[in-house]
């Protein structure tokens, strides 16, 4: 029949059978689609700056990005999104979701969102902009004791992470805050990284299972630049897969102690597959278990000491979390 684009027809049929696979971080992405992703892991893009996973079959903000227009909507992590511009998120899939919400900076898009501890649904209107997120970020929040935000694990975290740490030890810093809250992930390599200049030795990264193969035991280089400076980490429902390996490993060692709330469960190690066109699939490989051997799939991790973020403690731009870190390093 006139007018059928078969080359889109072609790409519906190639998401609707991945789809069948019943694995939410398992996906087909058309040559826009696997753009945007590449872009996002390089910190940069159009649209809202949240991240999103599907889970239980619902859409979930996993965490809005700092200084984006999600957090200026009061978007956090743990939100349902139940509807984009009155259209229902059920029976969609998750880089449909994203291809509606995603948009040219200026344009607005109105989620419905269903939260915890709220009874009904509300819409939140949010003007789409450009975003650009560092993968690191440092300030003192003392004279001695240093806040480093990792807001992705991507290409440039490894090098951005290493200037943090040559500031703290230029400046003789007496303690770190390392803060993991929403941070989605990224490449697992990174994580490993990041652990290597923490974990004093060639110690047990993360342990990733694939089924039918041995366990493959990653380790830590053994050049820890700062095996003993006391630290802080904080989480929260927004800290998801790379994120977990680092926070998993530095509560398995005792290494630092982990103060905020229960982070994402996603325990799993994906990889992508590009294809000649353009479009890519990214497929589930393997599990991943923390160095003690936990699984922290669909549970998450627990924080040592658990403290809460409140709707009113944004409002009033207060940090509580972030207050605990310091309180903790400086009275130990």
């Amino acid at each position: 029949p006139a007018g059928l684009d078969f080359q889109q027809m072609s790409y519906g049929a190639a998401r609707g059978f991945v789809s069948e696979i019943d694995d939410p971080y398992t996906v087909y992405m058309d040559p826009i689609e696997s753009k945007e992703f590449a872009d996002g892991l390089d910190g940069k893009l159009e649209g809202i700056g949240a991240e999103l996973e599907m889970k239980e079959n619902q859409l979930i903000i996993v965490a809005p990005l700092k200084n984006s227009p999600a957090i200026a909507a009061g978007l956090r992590p743990g939100d349902i999104i139940v509807a984009i511009d009155g259209e229902s998120t059920q029976d969609v899939g998750l880089f449909e979701a994203v291809t509606k919400i995603r948009g040219p900076k200026g344009t607005q898009v109105i989620l419905t969102i269903v939260r915890e501890g709220r009874d009904e649904a509300f819409d939140v209107a949010i003007t789409r902009d450009s975003i650009t997120l560092e993968s690191v970020t440092v300030e003192p929040v003392t004279d001695t004791i240093y806040h480093v935000s990792l807001n992705q694990f991507n290409d440039t975290t490894r090098r951005e992470f290493g200037n943090a740490i040559e500031q703290i030890l230029l400046e003789r810093g007496s303690g770190m805050i390392l803060d993991v809250r929403g941070n989605g992930g990224g490449f697992l390599d990174i994580s490993i990284d990041i652990l290597s200049e923490l974990l004093e030795g060639e110690k047990i990264a993360v342990i990733v299972r694939e089924r039918g193969k041995e366990d493959d035991f990653l380790k830590t280089s053994g050049n820890a630049r700062l095996p003993d400076l006391p630290l802080v980490v904080l989480v929260d429902k927004g800290s998801a897969s790379a994120s977990e390996i680092v926070a998993g490993a530095l509560q398995d060692y005792k290494r630092g102690i982990l103060i905020g709330t229960q982070t994402f469960g996603k325990g799993t190690v994906q990889e992508i597959k590009r294809l000649q066109d353009g479009s890519s699939l990214r497929f589930t490989v393997a599990e991943w278990f923390t160095p003690k051997d936990r699984s922290i799939e669909e549970l998450g991790i627990m924080p040592d000491i658990e403290v809460e973020f409140t709707e009113e403690d944004l409002k009033v731009e207060r940090d509580p979390q972030l207050e605990a870190a310091v309180e903790y390093l400086q009275n130990r």
